[in-house]
């Protein structure tokens, strides 16, 4: 096998941790393994990009180990609160932790898998995951990514000929392995495991490797509510990005919220047409406890089931405080977000946050479509004049009094600029889905990333 590029550069600090996280499985033994996706931009970052197409087959379907990294995979161990109901019964049950490497910046980098086999956590699944579902957290990554969002990316995606049974999509369907690559595979749910098992020493070593590896802090007695602190910051600014980009996540249970507050595991997310704070992602939601609108709120409510399962080893006033800081760094987040996607420069905390209110206001009651507005007032004016009739009502008053006095963050000269707003809404997902399933033409599909990147690209264009 040929050995990835030297730029690669292993790193396993969590085998340090040993049995207190994870136990070691081994992949499932698939009947195929055909390469459908494969994210070389993302792979750059840590030197795998230069892998052939053998070799990345090797690594990412068939997981022989990467060299100098992880003998053998690890299934991470951890609880969560699932809809506010603790389960003591969750841990990597179709997934585990491939491989550690450092990214170009030095950062702490984790190459995990969905898909992969079962494991002791399988309670009754089947451990693998459906092609479609893959094609969705691809999708999904990449929306977010060029929306500014701290997401995981979808690294590569194997199909696996194998056919699964699902409750919530036409059956017989393929199947997929999926590589994901993120910063942090430790989750909330991780410590309240710990906690919840009276483990004051294991909750200790596990701040002090989350803050060390992470946040790139000392250890010490406060270590764990440092971490919290920063824990709440990124939980915050995760929130915010959600509210920016239009995302609805679906499920943000405790298990599913890390410790670097980067976006990750993509199931049934949708992006909201319109401004509507009660949009549901999941069908299972029945009571919108994770709707559009919901969200901070159901992060910040994560983000405390992290101070209670470090109360045991923390001080609890300085808990308080870190969790305290949330509303005001949510708010600072939301402005900042909104208006890098709005792509003009702040003014200070009063004037952005009266701007934000007027524009979530004004798209509340208009109706307009998220997507459809951002790329209408990119840099501040109404670039179409055609356009205006949408925005000439009493509901965009207020909005257009104050954004009159912001001037612009970036240039139009990207192409981007000169068509039509990207989306991905349900409708085209299953657009794009439909053409693979019938006929394995994944042209739209791969057009669409193509798309994708382009606004990526476009939005953060400096200005002229």
């Amino acid at each position: 096998m040929v050995p990835p590029p030297q730029a690669c550069r292993p790193d396993t600090p969590i085998t340090a941790l040993g049995a207190l996280i994870a136990v070691p499985v081994a992949a499932a033994a698939f009947p195929e393994t055909v390469l459908r996706y494969r994210n070389d931009r993302a792979a750059a970052e840590v030197g795998l990009d230069g892998l052939d197409d053998a070799a990345w087959t090797a690594h990412f379907g068939r997981f022989a180990p990467l060299p100098g990294n992880l003998p053998q995979p690890l299934a991470l161990k951890y609880h969560g609160h699932q809809f506010r109901i603790y389960n003591p019964q969750l841990g990597d049950g179709r997934g585990f932790l491939f491989a550690q490497l450092r990214d170009r910046a030095g950062r702490l980098m984790d190459l995990g898998t969905k898909g992969s086999g079962q494991t002791p956590y399988s309670r009754f699944g089947d451990g693998r995951l459906t092609l479609k579902g893959a094609v969705r957290e691809i999708l999904a990554a990449e929306m977010l990514e060029a929306l500014g969002v701290h997401t995981s990316r979808a690294l590569s995606v194997i199909e696996t000929g194998e056919q699964l049974t699902r409750n919530d999509e036409p059956s017989p369907t393929r199947s997929a392995v999926l590589v994901r690559l993120s910063h942090g595979h430790i989750r909330i749910g991780s410590f309240q495991r710990l906690a919840h098992g009276g483990d004051t020493d294991g909750l200790s070593r596990l701040a002090a490797y989350a803050l060390e590896q992470y946040y790139g802090e000392e250890a010490g007695d406060d270590a764990p509510a440092r971490l919290l602190g920063h824990v709440a910051a990124g939980a915050a600014r995760l929130a915010a990005s959600y509210i920016a980009a239009g995302f609805v996540h679906g499920v943000l249970n405790s298990d599913n919220i890390n410790i670097t507050a980067e976006s990750f595991d993509y199931g049934p997310w949708r992006f909201a047409p319109h401004f509507d704070p009660q949009f549901t992602a999941a069908y299972f939601d029945h009571a919108g406890l994770y709707a559009f609108g919901r969200q901070p709120e159901a992060i910040q409510w994560d983000v405390v089931q992290l101070a209670i399962a470090l109360s045991p080893v923390a001080d609890r006033d300085a808990l308080v405080a870190a969790l305290e800081r949330f509303p005001a760094a949510y708010d600072a987040a939301l402005a900042e977000r909104m208006l890098w996607r709005l792509g003009v420069v702040q003014q200070g905390a009063a004037a952005d946050g009266a701007l934000v209110l007027a524009l979530e206001q004004a798209l509340i009651d208009s109706g307009v479509p998220i997507d459809r507005f951002f790329f209408d007032w990119s840099g501040g004016t109404l670039r179409d004049r055609e356009r205006a009739p949408a925005y000439a009502g009493d509901a965009f008053a207020d909005f257009r009094a104050l954004i009159a006095c912001y001037r612009p963050a970036r240039g139009h000269t990207h192409p981007y600029w000169r068509g039509e707003p990207c989306s991905m809404l349900i409708d085209e997902v299953e657009a794009l889905w439909a053409p693979i399933a019938k006929a394995d033409d994944w042209t739209a599909f791969y057009a669409k990333i193509a798309a994708v990147r382009a606004m990526g690209e476009a939005l953060t264009g400096a200005a002229k």
